[in-house]
Formats: C-alpha cells, structure tokens, sequence
C-alpha cells in the first residue's frame, strides 16, 4: 500500500461535508480533504491547544466560556507560529497530489484550515475546560 493509500484510508469519512459539481475547487477540497483530515486530527489539535494555553501561563480553564471563545479568537488572530505549527499539522496528511493543489492556493486553503480548526476548538470547549482544570 502506498503513501497515499494510507493517508486516504486513514481518513473518516463526514457525511455532511458533501460534494457538487457546482463547488469552487477550494470548496471541494476543504470537503473532501481538509475536513476529514482535521477531524482525524482532532484530539490531536487539542493536546497542542492545552500545550499552549500551559507553556504560555495562560488562565484559559479560569475564564468563562465567552471569554474562552475571545481567547481562541486572539489567539488565532495573533500567533503565527501557533498557527503555523496547526497548518503543519494538517499538511502532514496530504497526498503528493493534494499539496500541488495546496501549494497553488495556499493562501486561500490556510485561512479556510485555520477556520475549521478554530471552529473545532470552540466547538470542544468541554474537553478544553475539563482537561485544563
């Protein structure tokens, strides 16, 4: 089996990240690639979150749930070598063919991998409080 094989079966499947031939090539690749690939990745994503909030001394477990949203939403805004070590995260899991694509729209897949990560932080609040407490 090659690498690529792997990668692509190690992938869960997202019934509700469909697929329409009227979807902009960005579109279907963050439902076909980019989720599943961030789902696989999730607890993942978290254990490096949690990372951050304890080797930066920051009270993220003290805070209340709106403040613990604005505190993931700085730190998306502000840290680039956080958000650089989450793409890195993401782009391990590409096929050759998908990091050509990746490679040639970077800029617009990193913010679209970016959203969905942050997305997926705030959507498992309840771990990142239980876990920081």
């Amino acid at each position: 089996m090659t690498r690529s094989e792997q990668l692509l079966a190690s992938r869960p499947l997202i019934p509700s990240a469909q697929v329409h031939n009227n979807m902009s090539l960005e579109e279907r690749f963050q439902n076909e690639t980019l989720r599943p690939i961030i789902k696989l990745q999730n607890d993942l994503l978290v254990a490096v979150f949690l990372n951050y909030t304890k080797k930066h001394k920051k009270p993220f477990s003290t805070l209340a749930t709106e403040k613990q949203i604005v505190f993931i939403e700085n730190v998306f805004q502000k840290n680039m070598a956080f958000k650089n070590t989450l793409k890195g995260i993401i782009i391990g899991f590409f096929t050759i063919d998908e990091y050509h694509f990746y490679a040639n729209n970077a800029s617009a897949l990193n913010k679209r991998i970016l959203a969905i990560i942050k997305e997926r932080l705030i959507s498992n609040l309840q771990i990142l409080q239980h876990e920081t407490s």
